[in-house]
């Protein structure tokens, strides 16, 4: 059965783990857990020995020099500890990856163009590695500068799992776990490592089964299908983007980790899934974990997050999309991502802080009642819900997609009715036919009624979301009572 070719992300590291990556990634567990039962003490300086190697087969002597280039430039930089001078040596070498001039000559150095963007991902994830052992460098005492030497970077920088595209783990957490010394087993690393691979086994087959099956990336690669499809279809194709993106995320992700708890190391939680998401906030804390905490603790709170004014708060939160917007590669369609994100993540914000003025409390408090408030609460989220999937398509499909669904489902709302009769599509892996069935149950065309259906799918889905929340937190509250 023919896959969906569209999403390049997924076949190219499937490819890639087939061919060398998975293999390496064996080649590392054997040894980590080798030098946990015979030579603790030099677990991180075996782990880097075999991480440098492993760059170094698989980029080749000019890839692992780029590498070792960067990492020797932060850490000159980083003696200077002046923390605005090593972001601006971060923001300098992470433009390098964009000089014409260079892509080309690093072009030259290979073969094949996935051999390049091999590179070319492996060092911009690189970049936030040096960035943050460069920034903790900066923040410790002379007297702790013997954990932040350089071979301690490099051992952070070649460190295998997370060295091709993550997940993010700071430098701080990642030094403190490695020289912790504790018992191993190997009876319960053989049942964590079972049990991982079934998961991620699992998660892997879901994944293949999505995108043999539904096509959602050749359906998104063209313009006439979504501007064509019911209403009840564009809805489907936009939960299933995103659940694919959620389930992929789950095996690149889930890989890594398996072998960051391997390795006694506690890596960043999983991705939360998408469909109990019910504010932009949730979304940036639960999905990416990792990427979650550098951006906070390097760049929110450092120019002010949530202490400072007002404006300061503005900027802060404006900077750290702005830069994480940048990191993804700056094109037009990231930034407006990155600006509805920004705008998302003010307006809950802001919206939380009014409620939480004493007075307006008292108020809330005093008419309405719980089941009210929880309503209301599901109610605010489902519009936060529809403008966080909004930014996510983008990010997914582009500035054409988004387009799309404001202008369907937002704005004129009958861009294309389900009226239209059959229409015929045809793609090389397959055809694809949208019916027009008089039983079917069917949205009005045109606004506010498309808006008025999409948002009560998403008040319901907002109090699945906010339940589990309530539910997870009384575990947590529990949890920690009797510990």
């Amino acid at each position: 059965m023919p896959q969906d070719p569209m999403d390049f992300e997924w076949s190219y590291w499937v490819e890639w783990g087939r061919e060398r990556i998975l293999w390496l990634l064996a080649g590392h567990l054997l040894v980590s857990q080798m030098s946990r039962l015979l030579v603790e003490k030099y677990k991180p300086w075996c782990l880097m020995v075999y991480g440098m190697a492993a760059c170094w087969l698989l980029l080749g002597i000019k890839g692992f020099a780029v590498i070792l280039l960067h990492a020797a430039i932060s850490f000159a930089v980083a003696q200077f500890q002046l923390s605005l001078l090593t972001w601006l040596c971060s923001l300098i070498l992470l433009a390098t990856l964009r000089i014409p001039a260079v892509e080309e000559t690093k072009r030259r150095w290979y073969d094949t163009e996935n051999e390049y963007y091999l590179l070319l991902f492996t060092v911009s994830v690189r970049c936030l590695f040096c960035t943050s052992f460069s920034l903790e460098y900066c923040w410790h005492a002379p007297s702790q500068k013997s954990s932040h030497s350089f071979p301690w970077m490099l051992a952070y920088v070649f460190y295998y799992p997370t060295f091709h595209n993550g997940p993010l783990v700071n430098f701080d957490e990642f030094s403190k776990q490695m020289r912790r010394q504790e018992a191993f087993s190997v009876k319960t690393n053989l049942i964590i490592l079972i049990v991982g691979i079934i998961r991620i086994f699992f998660w892997w087959c879901l994944a293949e089964l999505m995108i043999h099956l539904m096509y959602i990336h050749a359906l998104y690669s063209s313009a006439l299908p979504l501007e064509s499809a019911s209403y009840w279809a564009l809805g489907g194709l936009a939960l299933a983007q995103v659940l694919f993106f959620y389930v992929k995320y789950l095996v690149l992700y889930g890989v890594p980790g398996l072998l960051l708890q391997m390795d006694g190391l506690k890596p960043p939680a999983l991705p939360c899934c998408v469909s109990l998401m019910h504010s932009f906030t949730k979304m940036w804390r639960s999905f990416d974990v990792g990427l979650h905490r550098f951006l906070v603790r390097y760049i929110y709170v450092p120019v002010g997050g949530s202490q400072s004014s007002l404006l300061g708060t503005l900027f802060s939160t404006a900077l750290t999309f702005a830069f994480v917007s940048y990191w993804h590669g700056g094109q037009s369609y990231l930034w407006y991502w990155g600006a509805l994100n920004w705008l998302g993540v003010i307006v809950e914000n802001g919206t939380k802080r009014m409620l939480s003025i004493s007075l307006i409390q008292g108020l809330i408090e005093r008419f309405l009642s719980p089941r009210f408030r929880r309503r209301l609460h599901a109610v605010l989220a489902s519009v936060s819900t529809s403008m966080l999937i909004l930014s996510n398509l983008i990010f997914l499909g582009g500035n054409q997609v988004g387009k799309i669904y404001w202008n369907r489902i937002f704005m004129e709302g009958s861009a294309s009715d389900s009226s239209k009769g059959e229409e015929k599509f045809s793609w090389d892996c397959k055809e694809l036919e949208v019916l027009d069935e008089d039983s079917r149950l069917q949205i009005p065309a045109g606004w506010p009624w498309a808006t008025l259906t999409v948002l009560g799918f998403l008040y319901c889905y907002a109090h699945v979301g906010i339940e589990w929340e309530q539910k997870c937190a009384a575990h947590r509250n529990d949890a920690n009572h009797y510990s």
